[in-house]
């Protein structure tokens, strides 16, 4: 079974907040880097920039727990305070600790089903 988290996370900028968001994405960005079991971490923003998304892709859910400890120790708050969470879409078969984590954000789960990656 394939061990690998993901999901997609859409957010609407809270206006006058594009500066800040910029801000902590960059250094989220920076700091993600250098997690050995994040696969993929990349944002995207809506032409209008209103809306931003996030496609993250974990190696297993112990990789999704250290990586939203260190999100929760350095980032949460002010990314948070720049965007509201609009849509929040697990995918794979996280732990029940990995769940519990990612339950303040009110995550939709969707379960592998068939397909496959490279």
């Amino acid at each position: 079974m394939d061990a690998h988290v993901s999901w997609s996370l859409e957010v609407a900028v809270k206006p006058g907040q594009l500066d800040e968001l910029e801000a902590v994405l960059a250094e989220m960005i920076e700091s993600t880097q250098s997690e050995p079991g994040a696969l993929i971490y990349e944002w995207s923003i809506s032409d209008d920039r209103g809306i931003a998304h996030a496609n993250e892709r974990y190696a297993d859910s112990a990789a999704l727990l250290a990586h939203l400890a260190t999100f929760g120790e350095k980032f949460a708050q002010r990314l948070l305070g720049a965007v509201d969470v609009t849509r929040f879409v697990v995918y794979g078969t996280p732990s029940d600790e990995a769940r519990e984590a990612l339950s303040a954000l009110g995550p939709s789960y969707m379960s592998p089903l068939g397909g496959f990656w490279r």
